[in-house]
């Protein structure tokens, strides 16, 4: 198991579930992915559930708060929450949840980036974010769907501190050939960004996807429909594993992966 005591800031650090019913939630996660968690003891929290792989802090539920469908939000660590919100909309972005305290683990806000994408922001304190990485359940990767990658560039360089490398992925049986973009912070790959091409619905928007790895990508994906989830993309094979997009029950989007052992020790190297 790779555990995290610390994230840089500009690193993707954790992820957490808004969702229309907490209960089905927390167990359909709970089986998929082997998490257990309790509630906060804080009433202000409503509910608001830190989910554990084993006895390691892995991500969030809790309820939605406005009429929006069901949604997994990525967050990226900051030093100065509102210096970077700040710096956010002087690029064109927007701020969508304001800089506020969360008990004494850490602050939090959230931004709108130039194409309309929702990320949110992490200044920690008692509180790191996810703390375990590359093992089944785990969070494992982050990745920015814009349909416009020249402009996220220009938006997302500068305020974190990201450079990119782009990789072109040549055709298979499985998938035509297109460009993947790594972020880079340093010399470390926090994340990736894939043009939206014409193949994707014209009304779904931008958006941060987050990926979990499980052991097998085709039985993870089994489980999904058996637990109530709907498989979006079937099991396919791409460079880094063999991945699947699905829903749960309540409709939340994200995305399952097997990773080639390979990229496993890689991640586990970064977090020692």
């Amino acid at each position: 198991m790779a555990r995290l005591s610390s994230y840089a800031p500009g690193t993707p650090s954790y992820v957490d579930l808004m969702t229309t019913d907490m209960d089905a939630a927390k167990a359909f996660y709970g089986a998929l992915f082997g998490w257990t968690g309790e509630p906060s003891p804080y009433p202000e929290a409503m509910g608001y559930t830190p989910m554990m792989l084993n006895d390691a802090h892995a991500a969030g539920i809790g309820p939605t708060f406005t009429d929006a469908p069901p949604c997994w939000n990525t967050y990226v660590t900051t030093a100065d929450i509102e210096a970077t919100l700040a710096a956010a909309t002087a690029a064109g972005g927007k701020v969508i949840v304001e800089p506020m305290d969360v008990f004494d683990d850490g602050r939090m806000g959230g931004i709108m980036d130039s194409g309309g994408a929702a990320l949110m922001l992490w200044q920690p304190l008692n509180h790191i974010g996810s703390q375990v990485r590359a093992e089944p359940g785990a969070l494992s990767w982050v990745e920015l769907n814009t349909r416009n990658a020249a402009r996220s560039k220009e938006f997302y360089g500068p305020l974190f501190g990201w450079t990119f490398n782009d990789e072109q992925i040549p055709a298979s049986e499985s998938s035509p050939g297109y460009v993947y973009t790594q972020i880079l912070l340093g010399a470390a790959a926090v994340g990736g960004m894939l043009q939206m091409d014409q193949s994707w619905p014209a009304e779904l928007p931008e958006h941060w996807m987050v990926y979990f790895s499980v052991a097998d990508c085709d039985a993870a994906a089994a489980q999904v429909t058996e637990l109530g989830g709907d498989v979006c993309v079937p099991p396919t094979d791409i460079p880094p594993g063999r991945f699947a997009v699905v829903n749960d029950g309540q409709g939340a989007t994200f995305t399952i992966i097997a990773l080639s052992p390979e990229v496993l020790a890689h991640m586990a190297g970064q977090a020692d």
